[in-house]
């Protein structure tokens, strides 16, 4: 279960990465670097942080072939792809909900403490898309008023409250990366967001 979706967070990353450098007129090289960079790039700092080297995508190739071929397939099928924009934020928003629980449950596995193991699914879940942002020229929406790094958190949040439930673990993988899921699509649906400490002068 844990392996499924982690490869699942992967596609739906890539996926993402392409979109942003197909929209940016990228070159084939530059949309496999921006996929790549956005699916392994909050993995690769988590596992950093934590000492896990070489990090997961370098000890597994099924990463990297999957990274390829969901880029190819989301380029040749571009044109089926209905509203750019809607398609980046419906892939990364999964993305995100996948790679939170993903990062929580290493963090466990590391024995680490519930507040880092949340931080952990944060990063995981954040910083690829910072990366494919910074990249591409664009302020990384965790940066912005939207509700991005606050639904993983409150993703990780649940995933402890539910993890002391006597149901099956896999479960609890799918509540706390759903609860990801629709905070996030809540949030710009009803259009909520962090307030600005901006003022205008």
């Amino acid at each position: 279960m844990f392996y499924t979706i982690d490869i699942l967070g992967t596609i739906a990353f890539a996926i993402s990465g392409v979109l942003v450098a197909l929209s940016k007129r990228m070159d084939p090289f530059g949309i496999l670097i921006i996929a790549f960079v956005t699916a392994v790039g909050g993995g690769t700092l988590r596992d950093v942080l934590i000492g896990e080297t070489p990090v997961s995508w370098m000890q597994n190739l099924t990463y990297t072939y999957v990274i390829i071929v969901s880029a190819i397939f989301t380029v040749i099928f571009r044109s089926k792809i209905d509203y750019l924009r809607r398609s980046l934020f419906l892939f990364d928003t999964i993305g995100i909900g996948l790679y939170t629980v993903v990062g929580i449950e290493i963090g466990i596995s590391a024995g680490l403490s519930p507040i880092i193991c949340i931080a952990l699914g944060t990063i995981s879940a954040c910083f690829g898309g910072v990366i494919r942002d910074i990249l591409c020229n664009e302020i990384p929406v965790i940066f912005r008023k939207e509700i991005y790094a606050t639904a993983c958190i409150l993703g990780g949040l649940t995933y402890f409250l539910v993890r002391k439930l006597p149901i099956d673990n896999g479960l609890v993988f799918i509540i706390a990366g759903a609860v990801v899921i629709t905070v996030r699509l809540l949030a710009v649906r009803f259009k909520i967001s962090l307030p600005s400490l901006y003022k205008e002068k």
